[in-house]
């Protein structure tokens, strides 16, 4: 996969069966894509697959025998860095994270932010697929920075 930036991971969450052709421009030279859920249709996971390696969770509107490899969590060493990646935060009891991590990465509420919590950096890169509540689409990028990982949530033309 010549071109691959590396120290870079791609974002996505929420597609629901929709892979828009501005998400994959994207993504095209990240090292990682991670989807937080709801992926919707294993034709997702295909185009994805297709541009780089993907470690994805199932979301609440993953189901059929697709999605039965899918975890409802991952716990991901990215250049030594520690990445728990879940569909819904208000999962987070259930799925305890390990009490080393760096990122948070969830879901669920298509509603991109990022901010950081007891020195852990919560990122919801917001939905990539169908627009839902007057939010715009958007992926985001966890990019190796000076030995960080930082956060950019992306901001996806509407098609």
């Amino acid at each position: 996969m010549s071109g691959i930036k590396e120290g870079v991971i791609g974002v996505v969450s929420d597609t629901h069966g929709r892979m828009r052709e501005a998400v994959v421009k994207k993504l095209a030279r990240c090292e990682l894509i991670i989807h937080a859920g709801d992926i919707g249709d294993e034709a997702v996971l295909d185009q994805l697959r297709g541009i780089s390696r993907v470690i994805a969770v199932k979301g609440n509107v993953d189901h059929g025998i697709w999605s039965t490899g899918l975890k409802e969590a991952e716990y991901i060493n990215f250049h030594e860095h520690h990445i728990f990646v879940i569909h819904n935060i208000d999962e987070l009891e259930r799925h305890r994270p390990p009490a080393e991590i760096d990122v948070l990465i969830y879901g669920h509420s298509h509603r991109a932010s990022t901010r950081y919590k007891d020195g852990v950096l919560y990122l919801n890169p917001g939905s990539a697929g169908p627009k839902r509540f007057d939010l715009p689409p958007s992926i985001a990028y966890v990019q190796l920075v000076h030995g960080q990982l930082t956060a950019e949530i992306v901001p996806i033309d509407e098609d």
